[in-house]
């Protein structure tokens, strides 16, 4: 294998990897040394780093990945929001979603406790848009079942990875950004009843809030989310 073609396989496994690729599954699947490995990976971060690529190869967490390029997240964003509609959430649905985006995996007790209020119809909610997914069962009494963020949810906030969470300040942001404040997060109205009914739907089917919707309160919870993760680097 020439080093041009050890390259364009190295980048092509790289592309086609969920996950960051090590040196050893790089050197395993093209079959060279390790040491030819990463000479050549040397060389392909450098060609993507010119300015003029809008994609680049990064080290990251023991291995290599393709990401989007800061100066071009804005268009890539527009360009995924413009591919689907613009969802429907309610401000608890929203705060929810980012309770579990920081602490996941998490079960519904978990999310109570957080948010201090019963969040099942919201969790609901969000499965059936396809922003979560179940992550198996938590191995304590009763084993509830765990939940975690989805790839629709990393597709429609622009994201390649969960290492690419922003502050929860700059999460907040992106979602009013991703599913637009105006048009994608319904209002909440103030005595709308315990459980929305299904005709509600052009809002989204969730519980309405028990607890206030006061940002100060809001922003309280949705600390107590990130309390114990750190808070990552800038979106991809």
């Amino acid at each position: 294998m020439t080093p041009e073609e050890l390259k364009g396989a190295l980048e092509a496994i790289i592309y086609a990897a969920d996950e960051p690729a090590t040196v050893e599954q790089l050197a395993d699947a093209v079959g060279v040394e390790k040491t030819e490995v990463r000479a050549a990976l040397d060389e392909l971060v450098a060609s993507y780093a010119i300015e003029e690529r809008g994609v680049e190869i990064r080290a990251v967490a023991g291995g290599y990945k393709l990401y989007t390029k800061p100066q071009h997240h804005e268009v890539v964003r527009k360009f995924i929001k413009a591919l689907r509609p613009p969802l429907r959430l309610t401000m608890p649905a929203l705060e929810t979603l980012a309770v579990i985006a920081y602490k996941q995996p998490v079960t519904l007790p978990e999310i109570h406790e957080i948010r201090g209020v019963n969040c099942a119809g919201v969790v609901k909610t969000l499965l059936e848009k396809r922003l979560l997914t179940t992550a198996g069962r938590k191995a304590v009494i009763g084993r509830p079942i765990l939940y975690r963020t989805s790839k629709e949810f990393l597709l429609r906030f622009g994201l390649s990875d969960l290492d690419e969470l922003p502050s929860l300040k700059e999460f907040e942001q992106l979602a009013r950004d991703a599913i637009g404040l105006e048009e994608g997060i319904a209002p909440v109205e103030p005595g709308a009843e315990a459980v929305a009914p299904v005709e509600r739907a052009a809002v989204a089917n969730v519980e309405a809030p028990a607890e206030s919707s006061d940002e100060t309160s809001m922003k309280a919870r949705a600390a107590a989310a990130n309390s114990e993760t750190p808070t990552p680097g800038s979106v991809a």
